[in-house]
């Protein structure tokens, strides 16, 4: 039991550490704002947009993308986090059996159903 709660002990610990040290940097660069340790001189150079060491051309220096993009990117992020469920599956699965065979194949057919039917609405097609 002892052990039990040291666990406890060292969860919170972390939970205290890993939210002490970033407000700490905030207020430690905060206070020395404040006493002129760190300079604060805001100009027109500071507050443009650097991307890339490339120089902003052109008065629309802000450039809304296209939504395909973004759709890309998504289904990028959902076969990335099956794959992330995949493989422990796949390290435990002379231990699991069957059920967890058949839990997978539902898994895996909910996510390709999912990609048939953006398939036949053309949510992947490139010149919509």
């Amino acid at each position: 039991m002892e052990n039990y709660f040291h666990q406890y002990g060292l969860l919170a610990m972390f939970i205290v550490v890993a939210t002490a040290v970033p407000i700490g940097m905030l207020l430690v660069s905060y206070l020395a704002s404040m006493v002129s340790i760190r300079p604060h001189k805001p100009n027109q150079t500071k507050s443009t947009i650097y991307e890339c060491g490339v120089e902003p051309i052109g008065p629309n220096k802000w450039v809304q993308f296209d939504f395909k993009y973004y759709m890309y990117a998504l289904l990028f992020v959902i076969f990335d986090i099956e794959t992330i469920f995949l493989f422990p599956w796949a390290i435990q699965f002379g231990k699991l059996g069957m059920f967890a065979l058949i839990e997978m194949f539902i898994f895996v057919m909910i996510l390709l159903v999912g990609l048939i039917y953006a398939w036949k609405v053309k949510a992947l097609e490139w010149g919509k």
